[in-house]
């Protein structure tokens, strides 16, 4: 990677999905691929591609693509593919529970080894075959469980204090998938995903498209 060149997070959200497509070209037994067969499959413009991947110095040669394997390894290395990921999931409702079920299958490195929700008793049971505790217990057992990283599905008035907590006991950081926005300290890092503007921005591009 290039010294001193901070990564766009719109690059960043997008290196998980050139790993994906990368894996797939790999087990189809494809060698080399172009910007333009990646754009392609993954439906973005390959020239955005070309800008993500210069951030990282040259990884194509010009008029034969990309090695598929030696992105593969880069991409792997870059995402740290090596290393597992412990989530802890704070908050059981409706979307927490479909996570539950989920836990990243599709991710082996990464899964939620931990759960927390208000209506959960103080020694815990079991959902899906992952604990989940009374928050009460948050610090202890997010700890005891060595998670790295939080998912919030909690309601939109304790987000905030749920934050605090996490960043209490250093945190590296949240997949936020409530309204507010939060306010952490510098080494924790936050992503927000609120479906609600998802769907209102793919309903306006709906009706305005040409």
């Amino acid at each position: 990677m290039k010294r001193d060149i901070k990564i766009p997070q719109a690059t960043t959200k997008r290196l998980p999905l050139y790993y994906r497509f990368l894996q797939n070209f790999a087990n189809d037994g494809k060698q080399r691929v172009s910007s333009q067969e990646l754009s392609e499959a993954m439906k973005i413009d390959s020239a955005t591609i070309r800008r993500d991947f210069s951030y990282f110095g040259a990884l194509g040669k010009k008029g034969y693509g990309y090695d598929v394997l030696y992105l593969l390894e880069f991409f792997r290395q870059i995402l740290d593919q090596d290393e597992g990921a412990n989530v802890a999931l704070i908050g059981v409702g409706n979307l927490g529970n479909a996570l539950l079920k989920y836990n990243f299958q599709k991710n082996h490195n990464t899964r939620i080894v931990v759960a927390f929700d208000t209506k959960a008793p103080m020694e815990g049971h079991e959902v899906n075959g992952i604990p989940v505790y009374h928050p009460d217990r948050l610090e202890e057992m997010y700890q005891k469980y060595n998670a790295e990283l939080a998912i919030l599905t909690v309601s939109s008035r304790s987000a905030q204090a749920i934050a605090d907590r996490l960043a209490a006991i250093n945190a590296k950081g949240i997949l936020n998938f409530t309204p507010v926005r939060l306010n952490v300290p510098d080494t924790m890092k936050v992503m927000n995903i609120d479906l609600a503007v998802e769907l209102e921005a793919l309903i306006y591009l709906i009706r305005n498209s040409d």
